[in-house]
C-alpha cells in the first residue's frame, strides 16, 4: 500500500506547522495508523534555521520528539506528492490555489490556527492546544477506521 503524506503549511515553518507535524506523527503512531506520513513546510521559510524556542518548549512539555526537524521552504513538488496539504489559515490556502489537495485547517476543523510568533509562552500553549484538537479531527475524518482511509466527512467540529 502506498504511503499517504499529510503536509502542514504555515508562514515560516518555525512555529505552527512544526508543532502540527510532530503532534500528527505522535498521534498516528499512538493510534497505530499505518501507511500515513507527515511533513511540514513554510510559504516563506527561506532563511529559517530551527523551530522556535516556544514551539520547542510546548512539544517538550507534551513529550513529543522533534529532534529531526529542520525548517523547509514549500515547493510545488511537495504539494504534488502529498495526499493532503493543510494550511494553518484561509489566507495561506488562497496563496496555494489551483491544487485540489490543499485545504485550510478551518475547512476541516472549523477554526484557523493564528500565528503565535512574537507572543509569550501562553500564546504558544494555546496554539498547541488548538493544533492538538485539529490533529485529532484530521485523523478521524481522513484516517479513522469508521470512515475508511481517505473518506471525507462533510461535518465540521466548531472551536470550543
Amino acid at each position: 500500500m502506498k504511503r499517504k503524506k499529510v503536509l502542514f503549511v504555515c508562514t515560516g515553518n518555525t512555529c505552527r506547522s512544526p508543532m502540527a507535524e510532530a503532534m500528527f506523527r505522535a498521534e498516528i503512531k499512538k493510534q497505530k495508523i499505518k501507511f500515513v506520513d507527515t511533513a511540514s513546510a513554510g510559504i516563506f521559510a527561506e532563511g529559517s534555521s530551527c523551530i522556535s524556542e516556544h514551539s520547542a518548549r510546548c512539544l517538550t512539555k507534551l513529550g513529543i520528539d522533534f529532534s529531526k526537524f529542520k525548517p523547509r521552504q514549500l515547493k510545488h513538488k511537495m504539494i504534488e506528492n502529498s495526499f493532503l496539504v493543510i494550511c494553518m489559515t484561509d489566507g495561506q490556502k488562497e496563496l496555494l490555489n489551483g491544487f485540489s489537495n490543499v485545504y485550510s485547517i478551518s475547512e476541516i476543523a472549523g477554526f484557523e490556527i493564528p500565528d503565535p510568533y512574537g507572543g509569550g509562552m501562553d500564546v504558544y500553549e494555546r496554539t498547541a492546544e488548538k493544533i492538538a484538537r485539529a490533529v485529532k479531527i484530521i485523523i478521524k475524518k481522513y484516517f479513522g477506521a469508521e470512515n475508511g482511509a481517505a473518506e471525507k466527512n462533510n461535518g465540521q467540529e466548531k472551536e470550543r
